[in-house]
């Protein structure tokens, strides 16, 4: 196998190359982040494994990288190992209905696997098109976009289990699949080692749920259409959204949509209504999605608007994105600018209405 520092680059995700002192800002969308202690570039899986299981024998801290879509790092030295999983691999196995059943190492580049999918006659994943990241980092958080989210294709997760050291294979019961979680996210018992996706056989993509999806695609909701061109709308919307990295968009120096949208109990919702009432007016109304146990999601951005939060909102530092409400930008400032902003938006829409907003990006040697 070769060495790690011999790595070769995965097209679609950050160049990593093995060392001592790394700054992690050149491995994260955000640009930010200190030096690693020590950094090391996983090319298989062997190599990535051996690496977990090397750092948890000698008892150093042990930070894994993706795409680092998802982060962000405090701006210290970082102490321990950080891996850059840079593994590669695609395989297919028919499912015998007409599915497809994709596995796809954890290093792989998600949109290029959602791109791939698609050029390959296979749907399920083309509303999850220009999410950054890498493929293993999907089933931790339940990426999900424009009414799809990778739980409705997730059969197995392929898995490190560190408390004893052994390969796993996980059903997605047992992912425990939630809006925007899993049974992996805020836990590091589990490394995700590879994933597969059981894919319908079809050039349609799965019938269209997001109404703004809808509309751009000039259908209802409810109806199929070819999965390159729901490809392609995606990306126009989230392009116009700051949410497609682009290097020269400061508006994509992010970690995309940095608060999750509330999900509230009827009591707790009314509750907010009522104070929508008080500090907007009777003719205002937060959006509201059932959920499947009772409770009500609302949306985030909504919120932080009406809390006087619009686009482009600034400190030194960090801005909220001119495009898009719930992105919070880096604008030559560190961490804790970042960090600085995100608590005074979160303040904000707690002190007007009561709603605690929680960050959806794994924050790494800081906390909220």
């Amino acid at each position: 196998m070769p060495a790690p520092s011999d790595s070769p680059p995965v097209p679609g995700l950050p160049a990593a190359r093995a060392g001592r002192d790394v700054a992690l800002a050149g491995l994260t969308t955000l640009g930010l982040g200190g030096p690693a202690e020590r950094l090391i570039v996983a090319a298989d899986e062997p190599s990535l494994v051996a690496a977990v299981r090397d750092a948890d024998a000698a008892g150093r801290p042990l930070l894994l990288l993706g795409g680092g879509s998802n982060l962000v790092v405090a701006d210290g030295p970082l102490p321990g190992d950080a891996v850059a999983i840079r593994t590669t691999g695609v395989e297919d196995r028919e499912a015998g209905d007409g599915r497809v059943l994709r596995t796809v190492a954890a290093g792989e580049a998600w949109d290029e696997v959602v791109r791939s999918a698609i050029a390959d006659g296979l749907c399920g994943l083309e509303c999850l098109s220009g999410i950054p990241g890498a493929a293993g980092a999907t089933p931790i958080q339940n990426v999900g976009a424009y009414g799809q989210e990778v739980a409705e294709t997730i059969v197995a997760v392929r898995a490190l289990d560190r408390r004893g050291g052994e390969v796993v294979e996980l059903d997605a019961a047992a992912c425990a699949f939630r809006y925007r979680d899993s049974a992996f996210k805020g836990h590091d018992r589990h490394v995700v080692l590879a994933v597969t996706f059981a894919l319908e056989r079809s050039p349609l993509g799965r019938p269209i749920r997001y109404a703004e999806l809808a509309r751009t695609l000039a259908v209802e909701v409810g109806a199929r259409v070819p999965a390159d061109e729901v490809r392609d709308a995606v990306l126009g919307l989230r392009r116009g959204k700051g949410m497609v990295l682009d290097p020269t968009d400061p508006d994509t120096r992010s970690a995309g949509s940095f608060f999750t949208n509330p999900i509230l109990d009827p009591e707790a919702f009314a509750a907010l209504e009522r104070r929508i009432a008080a500090a907007l007016g009777d003719d205002q109304r937060p959006p509201r999605f059932p959920e499947a146990d009772g409770r009500l999601k609302t949306s985030a951005a909504w919120l932080i608007e009406r809390a006087g939060f619009a686009r482009g909102y600034a400190r030194p530092g960090a801005a909220i994105s001119s495009k898009h409400t719930l992105a919070l930008t880096s604008r030559g400032g560190d961490a804790a600018d970042l960090l600085a902003l995100a608590r005074e938006v979160a303040a904000g829409v707690e002190r007007r209405f009561g709603v605690a907003l929680r960050p959806e990006p794994v924050l790494v040697g800081a906390r909220w």
